[in-house]
């Protein structure tokens, strides 16, 4: 049996067609939505202000162009799949169609890092900010991990037990989506309406608070002056990726996380109502946007405060902290921000999960796993095992583990996704040339190569832990291939 047995494209095509299967409800409209409502939220502001206080400073706008340079290559390769191919699962239907078994296995895996672990990320700032809005009133103890610790004003050290409101804000998201993919869709569109509101508000109010001297130099030199930490040592820039370009660069691996999304809309393909124009359209349509606005925001949040202030509050409190300590009489404006943010997250999480149940449903289908991934509710047709199974898994992520290191490994999983995508086209190209395409990425070779070297150019700029523990996590997924879904793939009948 080959690890790189091939699904015909036909079949994929013949299942496209199932009427049985997942309902078509989405219009382009709501791909578009799906799209913004899963890129904008914690990456922009949580990830923002981390990335300009430790990397890029001011220069965190351009971290955020070369972000979406890598994700535009990415996307202009997945519009022309997700127009050829319009099945559940994304990256992972395209690398079996175009790579094999094997790959589409290891894509399918990282698309958990990403997905999965991208929910549980956004649960645990979705937390942050709740507790933000009510004063800190949720004790420490039930809203953080039992890895994380602290020591209040009366010397007195808390230890978290488990995040309570991170599980709360999954549990109803995963019956929301049980419930029906168009109620989801609604319910979405609503908050995305809502938190890029909010976003435009912040950046036009905001424009007039912008200070020159905080965005002089515009690069941080390498002997910048030293930040201090909440802990009170100081935080140097001597680093290669600490300064310079080799801070945009690293900037650019941590925003990366902001623009995690626009490839969930693929993985909604076969709820498309007319997927060969709508998909091109949502995924595009969405990062476009989504750029825009990115920059503007991070280019007025980085000329309201000094760079290094991010440092110290460069997690939840930072856009709060900037409105707050340089924006007079706009103290209420900290409190719609923090509103239109747990909005936000919200969304985040349903399009997250929503992408991650779609991509079990395709491999169960092909029986890379279980086939209670792809049962679908009798009356609902969504899959409701799935979801329930997910909840619990991105649950235990979101309650026991920290957000930095979740954080970052999405990123990962995200990145590899996207070269795998690039290198599918150029083999798609090479071995099916007279397929119809709806959408075709321009400049072939030239725009998945450039994709494939940007991305991986982030992914190698990721600290050593980080790439160290993805590593693991591929290392445990093959084990899972060859000791269950090798033998028990479909193509195997």
């Amino acid at each position: 049996m080959s690890l790189f047995r091939k699904k015909s494209l036909d079949s994929l095509m013949q299942q496209a067609g199932d009427t049985a299967g997942l309902k078509r409800t989405l219009g382009s409209g709501n791909l578009v939505a799906l799209g913004i409502g899963a890129i904008i939220g914690a990456g922009l502001f949580v990830r923002t202000a981390a990335a300009a206080g430790q990397h890029a400073g001011p220069a965190v706008t351009l971290s955020f162009v070369v972000a979406a340079v890598g994700c535009a290559f990415a996307g202009l390769c997945y519009a022309e799949f997700a127009s050829m191919i319009p099945i559940a699962g994304s990256a992972y239907t395209y690398a079996y169609t175009t790579m094999g078994e094997l790959v589409a296995w290891i894509i399918g895996w990282a698309l958990i890092l990403e997905y999965a672990l991208g929910a549980a990320t956004v649960s645990i700032a979705w937390s942050e900010f709740l507790n933000k809005l009510v004063g800190g009133r949720i004790p420490y103890e039930w809203c953080h991990s039992p890895f994380e610790k602290f020591l209040d004003a009366n010397n007195v050290m808390h230890h978290g037990i488990v995040n309570a409101p991170s599980l709360l804000i999954l549990l109803l998201l995963s019956l929301l989506l049980i419930k029906g993919t168009q109620e989801s869709a609604i319910v979405n569109a609503i908050i995305v309406i809502v938190k890029v509101t909010i976003v435009i508000v912040f950046i036009i109010v905001g424009w007039q608070f912008i200070k020159p001297e905080n965005h002089t130099p515009y690069l941080i030199p390498a002997d910048a002056k030293p930040a201090i930490l909440p802990s009170g040592a100081e935080y140097t820039y001597t680093n290669f990726f600490r300064h310079g370009w080799g801070g945009v660069l690293r900037g650019a691996a941590i925003v990366f996380f902001a623009f995690i999304g626009f490839d969930a809309v693929s993985t909604a393909a076969q709820e498309a109502k007319n997927p060969k124009k709508d998909m091109p359209v949502g995924i595009l349509g969405s990062l476009v946007i989504c750029t825009i606005l990115y920059v503007l925001f991070s280019y007025v949040l980085t000329g309201v405060a000094p760079y290094t202030d991010f440092v110290r509050s460069g997690k939840e409190a930072s856009v709060a902290y900037a409105i707050e300590t340089y924006m007079t009489n706009y103290g209420w404006l900290a409190k719609l921000i923090t509103v239109g943010i747990l909005a936000g997250f919200s969304s985040v999480i349903l399009v997250m999960l929503l992408g991650q149940s779609r991509v079990f449903f395709s491999m169960a289908n092909d029986g890379l796993l279980p086939k209670v991934f792809s049962d679908l509710h009798p009356k609902f047709r969504t899959p409701y095992k799935s979801n329930a199974l997910l909840f619990l898994f991105v649950g235990t992520f979101a309650t026991l583990i920290p957000g930095d290191i979740t954080g970052d490994l999405t990123s990962i999983g995200t990145l590899l996704a996207f070269v795998l995508v690039c290198v599918g086209v150029l083999v798609m190209r090479k071995s099916d040339p007279n397929r119809p395409r709806p959408f075709k990425t321009p400049l072939v070779p030239i725009v998945p190569i450039l994709g494939i070297l940007v991305c991986s150019a982030m992914i190698l700029s990721l600290d050593n832990m980080t790439l160290g523990v993805a590593f693991a996590w591929m290392v445990l997924g093959l084990m899972i291939y060859f000791g269950y879904s090798k033998k028990s793939s479909r193509l195997n009948v």
